[in-house]
Order: structure tokens, then C-alpha cells, then sequence
């Protein structure tokens, strides 16, 4: 319905950008890490998702990266959110290696994903994923153009990230102390995939 949306960024936070296009709010779940200013103008690339009880509307900063995600909501077993929570907990150069490569340890390491939803990845992906590395058309994202928190601001931020995909509040404490206590401070991103691949 939507292939993309353009307009000035309103709100934007780490798994959440709203674009104000000619004066109506659009709310978009977008990947951890997507290159989104957190103000001025900005294009997301556009995957609507309608049920019942909801319609969702997910945000990427690049084509290629929504044509990852619909990939992966693909797969049987695989729906929107975890395909979001794929995409937030590995860089894509990294996810589409594991999936080439058929290494399901990598992607068991995210949230959510057991060995049989990585097997079922590898299995039905692995060829379009190899044909994609060669194709060199997924360059990597770059991280958060957002300023770095420090200290317990960028605990707070970590937290509030994994609550918005699906983490409850003693799971998203547990594995950003857990992630920060592993050295994984830098920034918000790097804590982030830490904690998502605890």
C-alpha cells in the first residue's frame, strides 16, 4: 500500500521514528541501529503490516534493508516483530553471513529465535542470502545518528529499547546490566546488540 514516506522526522527513538508528511503522523517500529536523524527530513522505505486488532507500519532507512525483513517474514514461523528483532540484533552483513554460512548458533543468539525458527532461516534463505552477499547490494547500515548517552541515561535508553520490541521489564534489565557488564558501553548500539545476543 505504502512504499515509502517522506516528511520531517516528529519523534525518534531507538525502535521508534514518527514522520510528520503533510501534517499527518505516521508511527513506523523500525530496526535498532537504523540511520534515522533524530530531526529534519527523512524517507522510510515502508512495510504495512494489517490484522485484526492492529495495523502496523514498519520503517527502513534503505530498500534493501525492508527487502531483508520481508525475506524473513517469509519464513514460516517468522512474523513482523521477530523479523524486526532479527534485524535489530545483527547487522546485516553479519545476519546475511550467518544465514549463507547456515550458521544457526549466530542466529540462535538473538531473542526469541530457537534452533528449529534458525533452521527454518537457513533452510528456506540460504541461497537468496548467498546470492546477496555476492550481489554486494546490503552494504552495512551505519549506526544511530544520535548523540551517545552516558552512564545510567544510556542504561535507561537500552532498557526502553528492548521493552519497545517485545521485552518485558525484568528481561530488558537483565540483559542490558548483563551486556553492560560485559564491557559493552560504547554506545547505544553496540549495547544494544550485546544485550540482544546475551
Amino acid at each position: 500500500m505504502y512504499d515509502f514516506l517522506e516528511g520531517e522526522v516528529a519523534q525518534r527513538s531507538a525502535a521508534r521514528l514518527v514522520l510528520d508528511v503533510a501534517g499527518v503522523g505516521y508511527e513506523l517500529s523500525i530496526p535498532l541501529g537504523s540511520s534515522f536523524p533524530s530531526a529534519g527530513r527523512a524517507r522510510a522505505w515502508t512495510h504495512l503490516v494489517v490484522r485484526e486488532d492492529a495495523h502496523m507500519l514498519f520503517g527502513f532507512s534503505e530498500r534493501e534493508a525492508r527487502e531483508l525483513f520481508r525475506l524473513l517474514i517469509s519464513v514460516s514461523g517468522v512474523g513482523p516483530v521477530m523479523g524486526l528483532t532479527i534485524l535489530s540484533g545483527l547487522a546485516r552483513e553479519a545476519l546475511l553471513a550467518a544465514i549463507a554460512e547456515g550458521d544457526v548458533e549466530t542466529l540462535t543468539r538473538i531473542k526469541g529465535v530457537g534452533p528449529k525458527t534458525a533452521g527454518q532461516i537457513v533452510l528456506d534463505l540460504k541461497d537468496k542470502a548467498q546470492k546477496l552477499r555476492k550481489a554486494g547490494t546490503l552494504p552495512g547500515e551505519p549506526g544511530l545518528l544520535q548523540p551517545a548517552a552516558r552512564g545510567d541515561a544510556l542504561l535507561e535508553d537500552a532498557v526502553a529499547a528492548l521493552l519497545s520490541i517485545g521485552y518485558t521489564e525484568k528481561e530488558a534489565r537483565k540483559s542490558v546490566e548483563r551486556a553492560a557488564g560485559k564491557g559493552a558501553r560504547k554506545d547505544l548500539e553496540s549495547l544494544l546488540r550485546a544485550a540482544l545476543s546475551g
